[in-house]
């Protein structure tokens, strides 16, 4: 590729992977992440691909996936630990390129423009980095070549798992006019089936239609990003933003319930907290980003003291959260983040009353000190693991 190359690392199945990495006994079998089938409010975090043979699936109640697969093992997530993978995941990812975009715990994307002269052929460099994950952490990922971070991730997921593929540069709009709509990342079910009422099947029905038709039909955000994807054009603007930090998912299905919206920003909320205390950052304010079932997407943020511990900023984003939350509109996409990052913890000592948020803070440094020398330990969060959480379909 002669332009701008981005490589997109997915890993597998990622929640679930790691417990069968840790559990060798495990493997080979359905491992469902999330919660126990006697827990009422339970649903799947992730599911084992052996899991997924029997239909069990992301944010799927637990009972559901107990009736599906009455003799999958079903275990509560571990939130820390998951994080301490992908933070070795992603020092390893550092290495080739010091312009990443970590978009959530198990997803990266990487800017390889420019880093031929260095490690050589982009494609035997992906090949190279998936097989250097598997020997230092034993899990696989999944990679994807493109000349926009939209097609890189598509294409990771073209040959999941462990697999790769590359959308050769000029092959952007052939590629997506052979894409089935449900591959089209940002569609989901319940907008699959309004497309389908509209008489539209394929992404080629989508492209022969003018932007104006599309807007009239599906609403000018909607209708603007299947006109653009159509013609594998890039969605969102390539610039990084500064000063910044952020975890973001997005759902296999429409979320209408603010509790599994909730559950979903808490898991959010203590990854970041765990990249910013290793990096060493603080900061004093918080944003949550929502994208719609109509592809509209708003942004809340609010400053003010620094945050301190995994509960605090969880209890920010979730008043944020409420905020713009509706039953009327379905959430596609969640995000929370933190803006104008400052360096060092000093900012911290400045809190004028200290209602234990500096016990938390020392606590969750002293947990991701611990968890640094000795991966193995297993520490959890009562409230955050007694609860399911929500990741993509990897």
């Amino acid at each position: 590729m002669s332009g701008k190359t981005y490589l997109h690392v997915d890993m597998d199945a990622f929640f679930a992977s790691v417990e069968q990495r840790d559990h060798p006994e495990w493997k080979g079998k359905p491992v469902i992440v999330g919660g126990l089938p006697t827990e009422r409010r339970s649903v799947v975090s992730t599911a084992s691909y052996e899991a997924r043979a029997f239909g069990v699936h992301s944010a799927m109640p637990t009972q559901r996936a107990y009736e599906l697969c009455p003799n999958g093992i079903y275990v509560h997530g571990n939130m820390k630990h998951y994080s301490e993978v992908s933070s070795k995941i992603m020092e390893i990812l550092s290495n080739y390129t010091p312009d990443i975009d970590q978009i959530s715990i198990d997803e990266a994307s990487l800017d390889l423009t420019g880093t031929q002269m260095l490690f050589g052929p982009s494609d035997d460099l992906a090949r190279k980095i998936q097989a250097e994950i598997l020997t230092e952490t034993g899990l696989t990922v999944s990679c994807g070549l493109a000349s926009t971070k939209y097609l890189a991730k598509l294409a990771s997921e073209v040959n999941k798992p462990n697999g790769f593929f590359m959308i050769p540069e000029g092959d952007e709009e052939k590629f997506m006019l052979n894409l089935p709509l449900k591959k089209v990342w940002g569609i989901g079910g319940k907008t699959l089936e309004r497309m389908n009422a509209s008489g539209f099947f394929t992404t080629r029905d989508v492209h022969e239609k003018p932007i104006e038709v599309l807007k009239m039909v599906f609403g000018e955000a909607m209708g603007t990003f299947l006109f653009n994807v159509a013609r594998g054009i890039e969605m969102e603007s390539e610039k990084k933003k500064s000063h910044s930090l952020s975890n973001e998912t997005t759902f296999p299905f429409d979320i209408k319930d603010i509790y599994a919206a909730e559950t979903a920003l808490m898991e959010l909320s203590y990854s970041l907290m765990f990249r910013l205390l290793k990096e060493e950052l603080c900061s004093r304010t918080v944003f949550v980003k929502i994208r719609f079932e109509d592809f509209s997407t708003v942004t809340v943020q609010e400053t003010g003291e620094f945050i301190t511990s995994g509960d605090m900023l969880f209890e920010k984003a979730k008043k944020l959260l409420e905020k713009k939350f509706s039953v009327e509109k379905g959430i596609r996409l969640l995000g929370v983040g933190v803006q104008n990052v400052e360096k060092g913890l000093e900012g911290n000592q400045g809190v004028l009353f200290d209602f234990g948020e500096k016990k938390k803070m020392a606590l969750e440094k002293a947990v991701l000190k611990l968890k640094s020398k000795h991966p193995e330990t297993k520490i959890q969060k009562a409230r955050l693991f007694s609860k399911s959480h929500f990741s993509g379909e990897k």
